[in-house]
């Protein structure tokens, strides 16, 4: 059976690969999974789809199981039986069957080995490597199927893999000497392939290898202009088109859609990235960062519109809707932060301070207060901190925590103004216009255009 791309889907079924892909963009895993078993199932040698329906699994269930039950062996023997059983009488028939059980377990070992069995007899061979090399992945430790997966590669004339193979079981089984002599006598005939292959190198493949040459140290480049930025692209693109599974190349086109400030296709790109790459974790920070930027992006955008057309209701309801959905997401994802991480300080003051700005403010305090344990943003917690108590009308502790960040600054820098300012408009709320003009003097004997201390100071004046 041929194994086959994206592009040789059938029509009807590319509408529900496109689909997968959006609930992967989307972080819907579990969505995405039923989606591609769909697409598998009458197309069971489109190798793309089944790579990524393993990386989707991956990130539902994480990562290799620890071998239990009886004397070590795998969970679900029975189960496992039932599908080798059918394996014998119909291959083609038990690849949703091997795939059931690896949804359970991407890196169970005897499914895998399964697969790779079932799909050699199908002549499924990219399918079959695959198999393999998600053990190698998960249980590098697995001699025995490691072993299997360099013998393949040796068959099918791929020696440099094989040597890779041989080298990671050395890694956890040292004394192996079927895999040292394997290694050596691989790499020897990858060595011997090679060297034909530049001998036989004739002027023309030399000249395509120079063009490739001159395109990556191109791509490597900075401080393009965005017409060249934009010429890269395009040429990425292509290359895109021709394997959207390719995980340098989709990095690549991410980072072009920053430099070229396209935030919405850049969240899509690290997005994709990071499915591709089974859960990196800065290429998903990356995609939340580039989030941000196409939500802010288009929040100026439409703050530029009402500001051109002042009177238009509409509009206006627009960006007063939006900011209020951006703080409700702000607040989400700092949330989703800590939960990941509650120990980090400043996580914490992430969410604080989202609370605080979505009027939440009962909420922040505890968060806020656990926050101040940072010395290095200790100033801002307790800035924000007195903020939601001022909210709340609890004007002494909002002092507190304003005379406890005085207590840290010397400099009379822009920090120490917001502080002292915010400490002279407490004051003046709770009818100490003593202490209230006492902090706004502070500001006036250094920065006369500080906001509006100047009138507040003078006026006192007369």
């Amino acid at each position: 059976m041929p194994e086959i791309t994206d592009k040789e889907l059938p029509s009807n079924i590319k509408p529900l690969w496109l689909k997968a892909l959006t609930a992967v963009q989307a972080s819907n895993h579990e969505y995405a999974i039923t989606l591609i078993q769909g697409v598998l199932k009458d197309n069971p040698g489109f190798l793309e789809g089944r790579k990524l329906l393993r990386a989707c699994e991956v990130q539902v269930v994480g990562g290799a199981k620890k071998k239990g039950g009886l004397f070590g062996m795998q969970g679900g023997g029975m189960g496992m039986m039932k599908v080798q059983g059918a394996a014998k009488k119909d291959p083609l028939g038990s690849l949703p069957l091997i795939e059931k059980e690896l949804e359970k377990d991407p890196y169970n070992e005897a499914a895998n080995e399964l697969l790779f069995e079932v799909s050699q007899k199908l002549e499924m061979y990219g399918t079959a490597a695959f198999a393999l090399e998600t053990v190698r992945k998960g249980k590098p430790e697995n001699a025995k199927l490691l072993h299997k997966l360099a013998t393949f590669y040796l068959t099918r004339e791929q020696p440099d893999l094989a040597a890779e193979v041989y080298n990671d079981i050395i890694k956890h089984h040292p004394t192996d000497g079927t895999a040292i002599k394997g290694s050596k006598d691989a790499s020897a005939r990858a060595s011997m392939l090679k060297q034909k292959w530049d001998e036989n190198a004739d002027m023309r493949s030399l000249m395509k290898d120079q063009a490739a040459f001159e395109e990556m140290e191109k791509s490597n480049r900075t401080g393009l202009t965005r017409e060249q930025l934009e010429e890269r692209r395009d040429k990425v693109v292509e290359k895109y088109n021709a394997d959207p599974n390719h995980l340098a190349t989709v990095k690549e086109l991410a980072g072009l859609y920053e430099q070229l400030e396209d935030w919405h296709n850049s969240e899509s790109f690290y997005t994709w990235a990071h499915s591709l790459s089974a859960g990196d974790v800065a290429l998903a920070a990356k995609a939340s960062q580039m989030k941000d930027k196409a939500i802010e992006s288009d929040l100026k955008r439409l703050e530029a519109d009402v500001a051109q057309d002042p009177s238009n209701e509409e509009l206006k309801a627009q960006l007063a809707a939006r900011r209020a959905d951006r703080r409700a997401e702000q607040v989400a994802e700092a949330q989703r932060r800590v939960d990941q991480n509650p120990t980090d300080p400043h996580l914490r003051f992430e969410l604080g301070n989202a609370l605080y700005q979505n009027g939440d403010h009962s909420a922040a305090i505890p968060h806020l207060q656990q926050a101040t344990r940072n010395p290095h943003i200790r100033t801002k917690v307790l800035l924000t901190l007195a903020r939601c108590f001022k909210a709340k009308s609890m004007f002494d502790l909002a002092i507190k925590q304003l005379s406890d960040a005085l207590g840290d600054l010397h400099a009379m820098d822009n920090t120490k103004k917001e502080v002292l300012y915010e400490k002279g408009e407490i004051h003046h709320e709770m009818g100490d216009r003593e202490s209230a003009l006492d902090c706004f003097k502070q500001i006036y004997e250094v920065d006369y255009g500080y906001r509006d201390v100047a009138q507040r100071v003078e006026s006192s004046y007369a």
